[in-house]
Parts: structure tokens; C-alpha cells; sequence
């Protein structure tokens, strides 16, 4: 299972939000590279980066921090937020990206979603599948659509999608643990898919108990920037799987 820490940006700052509310805004370092470095300093390989400028103003924003972070570190980076158009796209490839996730995109314009899938290959397209109560969230989590989470998951992967990030919102920034409920379903309902859990993760020894689950990856945020989770540890368990 891939480590993947988060870096979410607004104005340009490494901030974290509680279950995407902008007002609880928190900002943990001015400077996201220097974040970025640190990761990969431990031997971190993966990093996600979201858009929060972006999605609140649907379209991308913050892909000058996008550029300096793939070109001044080695960290294969997922880039998201506010990804509308087949610009932002092109903007996020030339930046440095090495995937993109769409969810929003996915919802409000599927026939899009799956153009850039034809263009780009399942190897380049995450599907972002956010959900609160088992509903799809959109616009930055601003907005509930009316798509239960597993169904969703699966017609995209019967049309090519392989990565899916599914967030439990209502877990997201909370520090009390992820939803292995919600991950084993879609485990085991919906195949082939390798599904990357974020939102919640709270302790180390949660990472073992998603990886058992099948998670192909883990989005770890607020854990490590409160220290529940230390990059010692992090660095441990990549030493131990590889």
C-alpha cells in the first residue's frame, strides 16, 4: 500500500481544513515545497495535492506551487481541485503532474471524465468519489449530488477507470479513524479497482488495517501535521514493504 501524504494549498499556504469546511482553516506551513521535501526526505515516493483555491473557484489556481514541487523534488505528485477544463488539464501535465483527479467533473460532465480518460489513460486519471452519508460530494464538498458513492464507483470503473481516492467527509480532519466499512464494501463489490482511502486516519496502526482491507494507497493529512502519526514511522514502514 502506497503512503501518500496531502498537501492542501490555499493563498499559496500548506493549510488543512475539518471535513471541508474553509472556515476552519488552519495553516501549518507557508511554504508547501519545503512540506514536500520533508516527505521525501523520508523516503516518501507519493504526494497528493489539492487545489483548495482551485475547486472553490473551478478552475486551477495554485499550479505554480504544482511546478516547483515536481521539479525541485522526485515525488510523483496527484494534483486536484477545480480541474473543469481540458486547460487545466494541459496546465497540470505541464506543471509536473503525474496524475490528475476529477470529481466534480465526473459528476456534472461524465462524458468529459471519460474524453480525458480516452486521452490521457487510466494510468493518468483518478476518479474522486467524496462522499458524505454515501452521497457524492461536489464543488469542493460545497455541494451533495444525488449519486450514491458505490454505484458511481462502479460505472466508472466499467468504463476504464482504475484509481478511485474515496473521502469520507464527515471523517475528513477528524482524527477518529477512517471509514473501513466504506472501504471493504467498495473492496468488495466493485473489481477491478485499486482504491486509495483518505480522510480520518488518525493513528499508525490504522495503515496496516487498510492495507489488509486491499487499499492500494492512503491519504494521510492532519495526522501527520498534528504528529499522531510521525514521518519516523512513515519511514519504517516503507523500509519494512520494500
Amino acid at each position: 500500500m502506497r503512503i501518500i501524504p496531502a498537501i492542501d494549498i490555499i493563498n499559496g499556504q500548506c493549510v488543512r481544513l475539518t471535513k471541508g469546511d474553509y472556515s476552519t482553516k488552519k495553516v501549518y506551513n507557508e511554504n508547501p515545497l519545503e512540506v514536500a521535501k520533508m516527505f521525501e526526505d523520508v523516503g516518501i515516493e507519493h504526494l497528493h495535492v489539492v487545489d483548495l483555491d482551485g475547486a472553490k473557484a473551478q478552475h486551477i489556481i495554485n499550479h505554480n506551487i504544482l511546478e516547483s514541487i515536481a521539479s525541485k523534488t522526485n515525488l510523483q505528485v496527484d494534483f486536484g481541485g477545480g480541474l473543469k477544463s481540458d486547460e487545466d488539464l494541459k496546465i497540470a501535465f505541464e506543471s509536473g503532474a503525474h496524475q490528475v483527479t476529477g470529481g466534480s467533473i465526473a459528476v456534472k460532465n461524465p462524458a468529459k471524465f471519460l474524453n480525458w480518460l480516452e486521452i490521457y489513460g487510466a494510468d493518468k486519471i483518478i476518479l474522486g468519489a467524496d462522499c458524505l452519508d454515501q452521497k457524492v460530494a461536489i464543488q469542493g464538498w460545497q455541494e451533495e449530488s444525488d449519486k450514491e458513492v458505490i454505484a458511481f464507483i462502479k460505472e466508472f470503473v466499467a468504463k476504464g477507470v482504475s484509481y478511485v481516492i474515496c473521502t469520507d467527509i464527515s471523517k475528513d480532519g477528524m482524527l477518529q479513524g477512517p471509514s473501513f466499512e466504506l472501504y471493504e464494501t467498495i473492496l468488495s463489490t466493485v473489481h477491478p479497482v485499486k482504491l486509495i482511502a483518505s480522510g480520518g486516519i488518525s493513528t499508525f496502526d490504522e495503515l496496516p488495517k487498510l492495507d489488509n482491507l486491499g487499499c492500494e494507497g492512503v491519504i494521510i493529512g492532519k495526522a501527520i501535521y498534528e504528529r499522531n502519526i510521525s514521518l519516523k514511522q512513515l519511514e519504517t514502514y516503507q523500509l519494512n514493504r520494500s
